[in-house]
Protein backbone atom coordinates (compact mmCIF):
# COMPACT_ATOMS: atom_id res chain seq x y z
CA UNK A 1 0.00 0.00 0.00
CA UNK A 2 1.10 3.58 -0.26
CA UNK A 3 0.31 7.23 0.07
CA UNK A 4 -2.12 6.67 -2.83
CA UNK A 5 -4.02 4.05 -0.79
CA UNK A 6 -4.05 6.39 2.22
CA UNK A 7 -5.40 9.28 0.13
CA UNK A 8 -8.12 7.00 -1.28
CA UNK A 9 -9.04 5.82 2.24
CA UNK A 10 -9.10 9.38 3.64
CA UNK A 11 -11.20 10.63 0.69
CA UNK A 12 -14.31 9.06 2.22
CA UNK A 13 -13.89 11.50 5.12
CA UNK A 14 -13.04 14.48 2.91
CA UNK A 15 -9.49 14.54 4.30
CA UNK A 16 -7.41 13.38 1.32
CA UNK A 17 -6.42 16.94 0.46
CA UNK A 18 -4.96 17.40 3.98
CA UNK A 19 -2.16 14.88 3.33
CA UNK A 20 1.20 16.64 3.47
CA UNK A 21 4.06 15.48 1.25
CA UNK A 22 7.51 16.67 2.27
CA UNK A 23 10.59 17.13 0.08
CA UNK A 24 12.58 15.40 2.84
CA UNK A 25 12.23 12.15 4.77
CA UNK A 26 9.75 11.95 7.63
CA UNK A 27 10.52 8.30 8.36
CA UNK A 28 11.42 8.82 12.04
CA UNK A 29 9.80 10.87 14.78
CA UNK A 30 12.67 13.37 14.70
CA UNK A 31 12.65 13.73 10.91
CA UNK A 32 8.85 14.00 10.81
CA UNK A 33 8.87 16.69 13.49
CA UNK A 34 11.49 18.67 11.59
CA UNK A 35 9.59 18.31 8.29
CA UNK A 36 6.25 19.31 9.88
CA UNK A 37 7.77 22.09 12.00
CA UNK A 38 6.46 20.71 15.31
CA UNK A 39 7.91 19.20 18.49
CA UNK A 40 8.61 15.44 18.25
CA UNK A 41 5.91 14.59 20.82
CA UNK A 42 3.21 15.76 18.36
CA UNK A 43 4.21 13.10 15.83
CA UNK A 44 1.74 10.21 16.13
CA UNK A 45 3.92 7.14 15.70
CA UNK A 46 2.30 3.85 14.72
CA UNK A 47 3.93 0.85 16.40
CA UNK A 48 3.15 -2.63 15.09
CA UNK A 49 2.88 -5.69 17.29
CA UNK A 50 1.79 -9.30 17.02
CA UNK A 51 -0.98 -10.50 19.36
CA UNK A 52 -2.29 -14.06 19.00
CA UNK A 53 -0.72 -14.27 15.54
CA UNK A 54 -2.48 -11.11 14.35
CA UNK A 55 -1.03 -7.66 13.71
CA UNK A 56 -2.15 -4.66 15.76
CA UNK A 57 -1.14 -1.01 15.70
CA UNK A 58 -0.71 1.17 18.76
CA UNK A 59 -0.57 4.85 17.84
CA UNK A 60 1.27 6.94 20.43
CA UNK A 61 2.74 10.39 20.89
CA UNK A 62 6.25 10.71 19.53
CA UNK A 63 7.80 10.91 22.99
CA UNK A 64 5.98 7.89 24.45
CA UNK A 65 7.28 4.35 24.84
CA UNK A 66 5.12 1.25 25.19
CA UNK A 67 5.07 0.05 28.80
CA UNK A 68 5.51 -3.74 28.79
CA UNK A 69 3.41 -4.25 31.94
CA UNK A 70 0.53 -2.15 30.56
CA UNK A 71 0.75 -3.96 27.22
CA UNK A 72 0.60 -7.37 28.94
CA UNK A 73 -2.35 -6.26 31.09
CA UNK A 74 -4.26 -5.09 28.00
CA UNK A 75 -3.42 -7.93 25.60
CA UNK A 76 -2.54 -10.82 27.95
CA UNK A 77 0.76 -11.43 26.17
CA UNK A 78 4.27 -10.02 26.04
CA UNK A 79 4.85 -7.10 23.65
CA UNK A 80 6.45 -8.47 20.47
CA UNK A 81 7.07 -6.00 17.67
CA UNK A 82 6.75 -7.12 14.06
CA UNK A 83 9.89 -7.45 11.95
CA UNK A 84 10.24 -5.01 9.03
CA UNK A 85 9.12 -7.71 6.58
CA UNK A 86 6.13 -8.60 8.78
CA UNK A 87 5.15 -4.93 9.00
CA UNK A 88 4.92 -4.65 5.21
CA UNK A 89 3.19 -8.03 4.86
CA UNK A 90 0.74 -7.79 7.78
CA UNK A 91 0.05 -4.04 8.01
CA UNK A 92 0.40 -3.05 4.37
CA UNK A 93 2.81 -0.12 4.72
CA UNK A 94 6.60 -0.12 4.94
CA UNK A 95 8.38 1.14 8.04
CA UNK A 96 8.62 4.92 7.88
CA UNK A 97 5.12 5.26 6.42
CA UNK A 98 3.11 3.05 8.79
CA UNK A 99 -0.15 4.72 9.76
CA UNK A 100 -3.68 3.69 10.79
CA UNK A 101 -5.15 4.44 7.33
CA UNK A 102 -5.33 2.27 4.23
CA UNK A 103 -4.09 -0.76 6.15
CA UNK A 104 -4.90 -4.42 5.62
CA UNK A 105 -8.29 -5.68 6.75
CA UNK A 106 -8.42 -7.06 10.28
CA UNK A 107 -5.57 -4.99 11.72
CA UNK A 108 -6.88 -3.52 14.96
CA UNK A 109 -5.80 0.02 15.83
CA UNK A 110 -5.46 1.27 19.41
CA UNK A 111 -4.88 4.93 20.26
CA UNK A 112 -2.75 5.86 23.26
CA UNK A 113 -3.82 8.59 25.67
CA UNK A 114 -0.38 10.19 25.38
CA UNK A 115 -1.65 12.07 22.28
CA UNK A 116 -4.65 13.66 24.03
CA UNK A 117 -2.53 16.48 25.51
CA UNK A 118 -2.25 18.05 22.03
CA UNK A 119 -4.84 19.90 19.94
CA UNK A 120 -3.56 18.03 16.90
CA UNK A 121 -1.07 15.30 16.01
CA UNK A 122 0.73 14.23 12.83
CA UNK A 123 0.54 10.54 11.87
CA UNK A 124 2.33 9.34 8.74
CA UNK A 125 0.30 8.94 5.57
CA UNK A 126 1.64 5.80 3.91
CA UNK A 127 5.08 6.92 2.74
CA UNK A 128 8.38 7.93 4.32
CA UNK A 129 7.84 11.59 3.41
CA UNK A 130 4.21 12.23 4.33
CA UNK A 131 1.93 13.08 7.24
CA UNK A 132 -1.50 14.46 7.98
CA UNK A 133 -2.47 16.85 10.77
CA UNK A 134 -5.54 15.65 12.67
CA UNK A 135 -7.22 16.45 15.96
CA UNK A 136 -7.45 13.51 18.34
CA UNK A 137 -11.20 13.32 17.66
CA UNK A 138 -10.54 13.19 13.91
CA UNK A 139 -7.88 10.53 14.40
CA UNK A 140 -10.31 8.39 16.38
CA UNK A 141 -12.99 8.83 13.71
CA UNK A 142 -10.78 7.97 10.72
CA UNK A 143 -8.32 5.41 12.12
CA UNK A 144 -9.22 2.18 10.38
CA UNK A 145 -10.70 -0.53 12.64
CA UNK A 146 -10.12 1.73 15.66
CA UNK A 147 -10.60 0.03 19.01
CA UNK A 148 -10.57 3.29 20.96
CA UNK A 149 -8.26 4.86 23.49
CA UNK A 150 -6.10 3.15 26.08
CA UNK A 151 -3.11 3.69 28.34
CA UNK A 152 -0.32 1.60 26.86
CA UNK A 153 2.69 3.86 27.36
CA UNK A 154 5.13 5.43 29.77
CA UNK A 155 7.67 8.17 29.54
CA UNK A 156 5.56 11.04 28.33
CA UNK A 157 5.07 14.25 30.26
Amino acid sequence: MSITAVRAYLAQFGLDSKVLEFPVSSATVELAAEAAGVIPARIAKSLSFKVDGEAILIVTAGDAKVDNAKFKAAFHTKAKMLTPDEVTEMIGHAIGGVCPFGIKEGVKVYLDESMKRFDSVFPAAGSSNSAIELTCDQLEQVAQNCQGWGDFCKGWA
